[in-house]
């Protein structure tokens, strides 16, 4: 009854561009650091984390400088979970970087993600709705939204919070690896507000 109330209550919530929980991801394509494109679609059948991020962010430093947000990544690509770290920050903005220091930032950080996506006209970030650092998305293997919002119920940029937090992404990722539906599939994202192109 209660899951039942959470997608009732999850589906009330329009997100910004139209995406909604339960609703079809749209699908993206997106350079990597590489110079690789990188789609959405090319993952279908398998279980995708969208981890919306800025290095200048407090609230991301948060979470990379504790290693905590690499033991996600690591933790869930180990159980054949995509993750994709996408920067909607703009040239000449806060958290923005040209692919080759991005790639050696996330050698620095250590980062277990599948891939870094620069997202430098924000077109993918505004289709998702994404306005915080970090946020976080999680798509089924069937393509549905199954999770929108914060990382973890700790408003915080202090790292000694990490251990006590109900942390959000990792829940919904254990209930959908269990075959279960996502407990809380919405909640509020805290954190930076993403620095855009205008």
């Amino acid at each position: 009854m209660k899951t039942a109330i959470a997608l009732l209550l999850a589906a009330a919530f329009q997100l910004q561009a139209g995406v909604t929980v339960g609703s079809p991801a749209p699908d993206f394509t997106l350079t990597d650091c590489s110079g690789k494109s990188v789609s959405l679609s090319e993952f279908r059948g398998r279980t995708v984390v969208l981890e919306w991020i800025n290095h200048g962010c407090p609230f991301v430093v948060k979470h990379y400088g504790a290693g905590h947000m690499q033991k996600l990544q690591a933790d869930a690509t180990a159980k054949g979970i995509v993750w994709l770290s996408i920067c909607s920050s703009a040239p000449g903005k806060q958290g923005h970087m040209d692919p080759a220091t991005a790639a050696r930032n996330c050698k620095d950080k250590q980062s277990s993600a599948t891939a870094y996506l620069l997202d430098e006209n924000g077109s993918v970030g505004r289709l998702y709705g994404a306005k915080r650092t970090p946020e976080m998305y999680l798509v089924g293997a069937d393509g549905t939204l199954l999770y929108h919002g914060a990382i973890d119920d700790k408003k915080s940029t202090d790292p000694a919070d990490i251990p006590n937090a109900k942390n959000h992404i990792a829940t919904a990722i254990e209930e959908v690896l269990s075959g279960k539906p996502v407990s809380t599939p919405l909640t509020e994202a805290y954190g930076c507000s993403i620095k855009y192109a205008p």
